[in-house]
This record gives structure tokens, C-alpha cells and sequence, in this order.
């Protein structure tokens, strides 16, 4: 009896345009209503609402009601990942070139489900780790005891909780930079405080999140970041 995952048939899931859109539609961890997703595929209600529940029973997404409305959000962190890795292989992302003399503002600064990517996020994380901050191991991230103390600083909880079952300090592969950002529960914490700090703001309808100017002058007096 054949035990290997079934690679091939999550692969299929995904590989249907319409429900790569959906999926894509949802990497800046919102749940959005089944009508939004249907817009953004080009999808009749009716064809929208069969791919969907592919997605749901494939365990990509979840469905939540509230009165008539059906919203839709991506199931995990883990299914988040496994949509930015695979954007580095895509053939539209193989044709430019890496670091573009203007880069596109998705690729200065997005989020990348709960957490900072894009230039801003790997700069972000390249700084933590040369200050000391945090240290690499083969996969994930370890906080250093200065560390701590500077996170608990900027208003950020170090400490992983002991019931969450969600890697605490990830290495997630960046794929505008293909290099690793912060992710896991201290990247999601990280892009809250941001957000609460006012250092970033999100752009309405996607994930791509603007540097504020109290943003650009915080991130280069803590951390000599500057990311434009």
C-alpha cells in the first residue's frame, strides 16, 4: 500500500487558475465574502461557489457564515506558505528580473498572510538577526535573551504560547527577494505592532502595506533600515 502524501492531488487543487486567484486574493489573512472572491476570478456565483467548496473540502480554505454572507479565509499559515513558495516557480515571476531599478510597491512591502515580507520583510529580519536579536537554525528562528528583552521593548511578546501548536519564529522564503523573512507567531506579532505603531499602513483591497514616515525614520533610528 502506497503511504506517500498525496502530493499530486493538492497540486491539482491549486493548479486551476480560477482557484490560484481565490487563493492569491486571500494571502493578506482577510476573510472575504464569496461574492468578492467570484469579482476577483471572473467567476459566475455559480462557478465561484464550486471552487470554493473544492477548496474547503481540500482544506485550503474555511468557510465561516454570518446571516446570509459566506466568508472565505486560507485555512492555515501552512497553506499561506505553500502559496508564496510556489511564487518564486511561477512563469510570470521567472521573467523579471529580481531586483528591478523600480521595484513594484508589492515588492517593497506586503504581507504575506499575518506577517512582513517583501523588502521591508527581509530587511527586517536581516537587521534582527545582525543585531543580535534573533539567530538562524535549519528552519526556523531562535529569539537570543537580547532579543527578548528587545522585543519586550517595542511592545512585542517573546515568549512562544505553550498551547499554540503554530511554529513560533519561521524561516518563510521570501519570493519578490528569495531570500527568508521572519514568520511563524513573532513575524504576525511583529506586523500587529507595526500596524498599531503606525510604521505601516495597509493599502485597501490587496496586501501590499505602506512605509508611513514615522515608519521610515523608527526603522532607521532602531534598526538602520531603509526600505522605500
Amino acid at each position: 500500500m502506497n503511504t506517500d502524501p498525496d502530493v499530486a492531488a493538492v497540486a491539482a487543487l491549486i493548479a486551476v487558475p480560477a482557484r490560484a486567484t481565490i487563493l492569491i486574493a486571500l494571502m493578506d489573512g482577510r476573510a472575504l465574502p464569496a461574492g468578492e472572491l467570484a469579482r476577483r476570478a471572473a467567476l459566475s456565483p455559480q462557478a465561484a461557489s464550486a471552487h470554493l467548496n473544492k477548496l474547503v473540502a481540500g482544506g485550503f480554505l474555511l468557510m465561516v457564515s454570518t446571516g446570509r454572507h459566506r466568508y472565505y479565509r486560507l485555512a492555515s499559515t501552512e497553506v499561506a506558505q505553500v502559496i508564496e513558495a510556489m511564487m518564486p516557480l511561477s512563469r510570470v515571476t521567472a521573467r523579471q528580473t529580481p531586483h528591478p531599478a523600480e521595484p513594484k510597491p508589492i515588492q517593497v512591502a506586503r504581507s504575506c498572510y499575518d506577517h512582513l515580507a517583501g523588502r521591508l520583510g527581509v530587511a527586517f529580519t536581516q537587521a534582527l538577526i545582525a543585531g543580535g536579536y534573533l539567530t538562524e537554525t535549519e528552519n526556523d528562528f531562535t529569539v537570543t535573551d537580547y532579543g527578548a528583552d528587545w522585543f519586550r521593548q517595542l511592545g512585542i511578546d517573546p515568549v512562544p504560547a505553550t498551547r499554540s501548536r503554530r511554529v513560533f519564529a519561521r524561516k518563510c522564503l521570501d519570493w519578490s527577494e528569495r531570500r527568508f523573512h521572519l514568520g511563524g507567531a513573532l513575524g504576525a506579532a511583529a506586523l500587529t505592532r507595526f500596524l498599531e505603531l503606525g510604521w505601516v499602513a495597509r493599502v485597501p483591497q490587496g496586501r501590499i502595506l505602506r512605509v508611513t514616515h514615522a515608519g521610515q525614520a523608527e526603522l532607521r533610528r532602531i534598526l538602520k533600515i531603509s526600505v522605500r
